[in-house]
């Protein structure tokens, strides 16, 4: 049995997984929004790109629900929250961007932790999570994710959950203020089929 469960409302999917839930910021989660960002600070920073003066401010938040709805709306990316299994407290966020149909069939990964939850397997599950949207919903071929090669949490996660090692980036992204490289992971349906095989109901 698949522990998993997909809602479509709106364009708003909804992903039930194992002891986590993953669906669409709304407004009314920017206080617990604000509060885990701005707790985890020291702990995001190093890995995220140069935060704004206004960066937790209601507004900014807002806008970020503009362009996550339309994304979304589009099917060109989703931005996921990620919760606990009662879908109460917030733990994370989860996007999978970038989305190309067509020949490519592929999107990019990204993803954050609250400090206080990290190391918990959280986002491993969470992962795991929106791969199967990806894949059996979705129908993509390929997912991306790109790494900071000082950053071994991230490595360890994406490793476990399956993704390989095919590249290395250079000045990729800018990340606190500075350009910096990036190796280059992927998962592949046929990876992800191979550790996921179906269950037999029979």
């Amino acid at each position: 049995m698949r522990l998993f469960d997909w809602t479509q409302a709106a364009a708003r999917p909804v992903l039930a997984g194992r002891d986590v839930t993953l669906r669409m910021p709304r407004l009314s989660d920017y206080e617990a929004w604000r509060s885990l960002r701005e707790e985890s600070r020291s702990f995001l920073m190093p890995w995220e790109p140069l935060w704004s003066e206004g960066e937790l401010t209601r507004a900014a938040f807002r806008l970020r629900l503009r362009r996550y709805h339309l994304d979304a709306r589009e099917r060109t990316g989703y931005t996921f929250f990620v919760f606990d299994a009662t879908g109460r407290r917030l733990q994370g966020g989860l996007t999978l961007g970038r989305i190309q149909r067509g020949v490519a069939l592929s999107a990019t990964l990204g993803y954050w932790m609250g400090a206080r939850y990290a190391g918990q397997g959280v986002m491993s599950r969470a992962v795991e999570t929106v791969c199967l949207f990806a894949f059996e919903v979705e129908q993509l071929h390929r997912i991306e994710a790109a790494c900071l090669p000082s950053n071994a949490r991230s490595i360890r996660l994406l490793e476990k959950s399956g993704f390989r090692r095919e590249g290395y980036l250079r000045d990729y992204l800018r990340i606190a203020g500075v350009w910096e490289d990036h190796h280059l992971y992927s998962l592949l349906v046929d990876d992800w089929s191979a550790r996921n095989p179906p269950v037999d109901s029979a």
